[in-house]
């Protein structure tokens, strides 16, 4: 299992799969790697490089919940790199994943290739920040991995149809079965860090800081965290923006859509 040791001693998990252009995925708040299981199969071919957050999936936890914060995450990416060799890289990054993309940019421009961003904007949605908290460093009431995926298939607005089989994966995906039932793949404590978080700062000039760089932006029709207000706003400072609505999808699609792939499709071509 490839791991790193970060500049405060946690180890934390990667995969680097391929060879060529290097695209970094970043998953959303409290996920991990296998976020990215449906899309990597449909991508044309690269270096395709994945972490998990400290704190998350197999990962170390981190004694001090306070640094689960973006600008550590920055920091970590950017150790990963090193320890890697890559000088510059792309980011695929889903939700969260998608404001470390841009703090990122921000960081360390010289290094940056473009981004593309699943469901996230420099604003978020009081309704979606809101649905996040209530199940956020929370055990699943259900005992068992059917009992989750059919509690998911009602619980996740804005996904209809989608099948039992896919439900079931996502369950294996996020939650663990433990002698009591199952449990999170990740820190419980990252809701201390989220609370103590106070208001989102202005995201705006962070997400400028991608200017000049190929910008994908896949949201789900359904979406309750990126408003299309928010997403006219964005198109308005990058006409060149490729864009994906993705139907019948909420906060996140799931990235192999026929949409979705298309859109990163032309991303990555834009990249090299």
């Amino acid at each position: 299992m490839p791991q790193f040791t970060t500049s405060d001693g946690l180890r934390l998990h990667y995969t680097d799969a391929g060879a060529g252009l290097p695209i970094l995925c970043l998953a959303g708040l409290t996920r991990s790697t296998a976020d990215f299981d449906y899309v990597a199969p449909h991508l044309p071919a690269c270096r395709l490089i994945r972490m998990d957050y400290r704190g998350r999936g197999q990962s170390d936890w981190d004694k001090t919940w306070q640094n689960y914060t973006l600008p550590i995450e920055i920091r970590d990416v950017i150790e990963l790199l090193d320890h890697l060799g890559i000088d510059a890289v792309a980011i695929l990054g889903t939700s969260r994943g998608g404001l470390n993309a841009m703090g990122f940019a921000a960081t360390v421009p010289d290094r940056f290739l473009g981004a593309a961003l699943n469901d996230v904007g420099p604003e978020l949605a009081p309704a979606g920040l809101a649905m996040i908290m209530t199940y956020l460093g929370k055990r699943p009431a259900a005992r068992t991995h059917a009992e989750a995926a059919a509690a998911l298939a009602h619980v996740m607005i804005g996904f209809p149809g989608v099948s039992a089989d896919r439900w079931m994966q996502e369950a294996r995906t996020h939650f663990r079965a433990v002698d009591d039932g199952l449990d999170i793949t990740y820190d419980p404590a990252l809701r201390s860090a989220v609370e103590a978080g106070g208001d989102v700062p202005d995201l705006w000039p962070f997400f400028d800081a991608l200017a000049g760089k190929p910008l994908c932006l896949i949201r789900g029709a359904n979406s309750d965290l990126l408003a299309e207000a928010t997403v006219q706003k964005m198109q308005e400072r990058r006409p060149d923006m490729i864009y994906a609505n993705v139907p019948d999808r909420g906060h996140v699609p799931f990235l192999d859509e026929p949409l979705a792939l298309d859109a990163l499709h032309t991303w990555m071509k834009a990249l090299r």
